[in-house]
């Protein structure tokens, strides 16, 4: 699932092509708003809410979207074939310059934008966001400390944005095992705060690739001592996911 790195720059390509510009086409292909058209309003900004995207328009609406799993946003010039496959397409947004089809979107909302908060306002603190505040964050994890901090970080309520790939570089970055229960955590501010860290620079594509110390290096020798990288899938029952980490750096 992309995560708030990739959806903060995927709302930026969307904003860069859309922002101020008005909708020739606007199309929700999706059975509950399949119906309502938004051709004719003014797309205002395209923002993100942790792993959400927002696209305000100039009537007062946002189109709410989230990528999940597999989804992605297509930007071409509007004289240009419609990115597809057209089945795969969710929404399509169209000005007199360019075309956005999101494809395979796992969530697609209309909704008031005064009446954001029914889809967004359970998120924490966005990593990426001005309401970033760490001591919020740590606040919202401490809430369970028998919890995992493995599981714990994944939890979009305590704080939006990370997923599986910033969850271990986090974890490895601060030497702390994803196991570790979150009220045994030596300092969970420093360890937010190095989250935060790691998703500003991530923001910048070839900085992400050269910062991967541990996420999806099993069995690949860590960079600081050399060990074997583990890898271990866990979590509750049906959100199970993948962690990886160092034996020797982040003991049990």
């Amino acid at each position: 699932m992309p995560e708030g790195d990739a959806v903060w720059r995927s709302c930026r390509s969307l904003h860069r092509a859309l922002a101020g510009h008005e909708l020739v086409r606007g199309e929700l292909r999706v059975p509950q708003a399949a119906a309502k058209s938004l051709a004719g309003r003014t797309v205002l900004e395209v923002v993100p809410r942790g792993k959400h995207q927002l696209t305000r328009l100039s009537d007062g609406l946002t189109l709410h979207t989230h990528l999940r799993m597999d989804g992605v946003w297509k930007i071409v010039g509007a004289g240009d074939r419609t990115p597809g496959p057209a089945h795969q397409v969710r929404v399509l947004l169209a000005t007199a310059e360019k075309q956005a089809a999101g494809l395979r979107l796992g969530m697609v909302d209309l909704v008031r934008t005064a009446d954001e908060s029914s889809v967004v306002g359970h998120l924490g603190p966005d990593l990426l966001g001005d309401d970033w505040d760490a001591s919020v964050a740590v606040a919202n994890l401490l809430e369970f400390p028998e919890r995992t901090i493995g599981e714990a970080l994944l939890d979009q309520r305590n704080l939006a944005g990370i997923g599986t790939i910033w969850r271990a570089e986090t974890l490895f970055a601060q030497r702390v095992n994803p196991r570790t229960p979150v009220g045994e955590v030596a300092d969970l501010a420093a360890l937010v705060t190095k989250a935060h860290d790691l998703l500003l620079r991530a923001i910048d594509v070839e900085t992400w690739r050269e910062q991967r110390w541990v996420y999806n290096k099993a069995g690949r020798p860590c960079p600081r001592c050399g060990t074997g990288i583990a890898c271990d899938e866990y979590g509750p029952t049906t959100q199970e996911r993948l962690v990886w980490w160092c034996p020797r750096c982040q003991p049990t």
